[in-house]
């Protein structure tokens, strides 16, 4: 990355300020609603059956979101973990009330490619289960923990598809240790299987030096200088596609405490907490933004179609939501 900085530096420059709002696309912000202790590269020191002792901080920091997007008048998707919904319901009807998006992020934040296709889908119903009973209403979107919908683990859209999810924030079409499908489409598409078929709205990338380069959300939000970001974005944008930008509530707690791990997990964990508040304010002036569903559907307006289709589907078919 370093001997690249010189050369791109000079192309982090703002669009002009009308320029950059008529060529502006209308974009994705997304929270992934989690503990800070929850999060898969802290599942070797931070085991499930501990988590109920650890004091909880997801709710004031979700808070603190919500204010920021009041603030702004932006309404996002929120992908809450159902094991955070069983525990905090009346956050997740203040997220709605708000006016927000309420999708999934499954129920207590396993890989999905570490479990078994029985096992995804009894997680899936349990989140979704817990959600719908707390909204009265259906929910269709999804994203994997840590997007690990990977090319070992697509069977997981067939299950997706057949319990009723119409859109999916999973695929992250780059390289990583963890997730990645380097090869799949940057833009959002739709995704045809034997049972049916979903929406697929990627995590941002922006093509650079022969490879896709991941912005505009979580530790690369935090890690790369704000400047890069917005280049980035407003590159993305210039191409003519949306982008979803994903962040984590513990994101904007700075305070939160420091758990004892590796120096891999400190860099993408702690660094940059101080600086997220204030680059998403900066965020959500250079940019526009709504739910998942409004930016999908701004940009591809036949979308809505295969959407409402898709949820008639799931109501018609009435199968039992509560897993076994």
């Amino acid at each position: 990355m370093s001997r690249h900085t010189k050369p791109l530096a000079s192309t982090f420059v703002a669009l002009p300020e009308t320029a950059n709002k008529q060529r502006q696309l209308f974009n994705a912000l997304t929270i992934d609603v989690e503990e800070y202790f929850q999060v898969n590269g802290f599942e070797g020191i931070v085991p499930r059956h501990v988590w109920d002792n650890i004091p909880s901080r997801v709710g004031r920091s979700t808070e603190r979101l919500v204010e920021l997007l009041a603030e702004a008048g932006v309404r996002a998707t929120f992908f809450v973990l159902g094991w955070v919904a069983q525990r905090q319901p009346s956050l997740v009807r203040a997220l709605h009330q708000a006016g927000h998006e309420i999708a999934t992020h499954g129920y207590a934040h396993r890989l999905v490619y570490s479990q078994s296709p029985g096992e995804f889908r009894a997680d899936l119903r349990r989140s979704l289960a817990i959600l719908e009973d707390i909204l009265g209403q259906r929910v269709d979107a999804y994203r994997a923990p840590s997007f690990s919908i990977t090319a070992r683990s697509q069977w997981a859209l067939d299950i997706l598809i057949d319990e009723g999810i119409t859109l999916d924030s999973s695929i992250y079409p780059i390289r990583h240790d963890r997730y990645g499908m380097p090869q799949a489409p940057v833009e959002p598409h739709h995704i045809g299987r034997s049972g049916g078929s979903l929406w697929e709205f990627p995590p941002p990338v922006v093509r650079t030096c022969g490879f896709n380069l991941p912005v505009g959300g979580g530790g690369y939000f935090r890690l790369l200088p704000y400047a890069m970001t917005r280049w980035a974005l407003q590159r993305i944008n210039a191409e003519g596609r949306p982008f979803a930008v994903y962040l984590h509530p513990w994101e904007l707690d700075a305070e939160q405490p420091r758990l004892a791990c590796g120096w891999k997990q400190r860099f993408r964990h702690y660094v940059g907490l101080d600086k997220t508040e204030q680059r998403l304010k900066q965020l959500l002036r250079d940019f526009r933004f709504g739910t998942l569903r409004e930016a999908l559907m701004a940009w591809q307006p036949a979308a809505q179609s295969s959407l409402e289709k898709r949820r008639d589907s799931k109501d018609s078919k009435a199968a039992p939501i509560l897993a076994a």
